[in-house]
């Protein structure tokens, strides 16, 4: 279906635009994302913040769609933001601007469950195509994830933790394929999809449409949830912790 364009050229929004939050300290970054935002017909600027402890109180009052928000705010930082949004309000997709790509910022983000982690220089159609999935749920975050082994194995290593308390392994039959949990020990440990590859002398596309035969069969939406999963329940250990 077309869309009009109003009298000054950007088109219209529609009845049920992505509402975002948008939270920057820079006054000239905040403009030239309005900007893009403004251009999209299906998503609306509700509302700017230039600090941590407004963003909380903006977001509380307007409950955006997607919160975009800078990690390196005064009064409070866009991690704790982030933090005291996803347990209020968890229907609230955050996506996370960056000046400095950090893997403990990054660890903090996934801690603090963001969607998205993007440098402040992304290309304008990829922060618009992270504030959709982040709409839509989605946690592209978990992408950066098993880019980097010393994220993934710190944050793996904490949910080996997390599944201490978590329920027993009272399941005998994994709904896997030997090959599928095989590629998920491996995602576990920290690799990649190309270094899953590599290590099972199969190309990194079979390994893509293992990963999809394995969400869907899970019921889960990311890499990092089937690897909870599978530790939870057995089938697969944690990270080597070393010996």
């Amino acid at each position: 279906m077309s869309t009009q364009k109003e009298e000054g050229g950007l088109p219209e929004k529609s009845d049920r635009a992505i509402r975002v939050l948008l939270v920057d300290s820079s006054r000239l970054t905040a403009m030239g994302i309005g900007q893009v935002l403004e251009k999209e017909p299906e998503m609306e600027l509700v509302g700017t913040a230039s600090d941590g402890e407004e963003a909380v109180t903006k977001t509380l009052e307007l409950e955006p769609d997607v919160l975009v928000i800078e990690a390196d705010l005064p009064r409070l930082s866009g991690i704790k933001v982030t933090q005291r949004v996803r347990r209020e309000l968890p229907s609230v997709g955050v996506v996370i601007l960056t000046a400095k790509d950090e893997e403990q910022t990054l660890f903090e983000a996934i801690r603090a469950g963001a969607a998205a982690y993007l440098n402040k220089d992304v290309d304008p159609a990829e922060l618009v195509d992270a504030i959709r999935k982040a709409r839509a749920g989605q946690f592209i975050i978990n992408e950066k994830v098993f880019s980097r082994p010393a994220v993934a194995s710190k944050v793996l290593a904490e949910f080996r933790e997390l599944s201490v308390y978590g329920p027993g392994s009272s399941h005998v039959f994994a709904p896997l394929s030997p090959r599928e949990v095989q590629i998920l020990d491996n995602i576990a440990q920290g690799m990649t999809n190309k270094e899953v590859a590599y290590a099972l002398a199969i190309s990194e596309q079979t390994v893509k449409n293992h990963m999809s035969s394995i969400l869907r069969k899970l019921s889960v939406n990311d890499r990092t949830q089937a690897v909870v999963y599978a530790i939870r329940q057995g089938w697969i250990k944690g990270p080597e912790m070393g010996t």
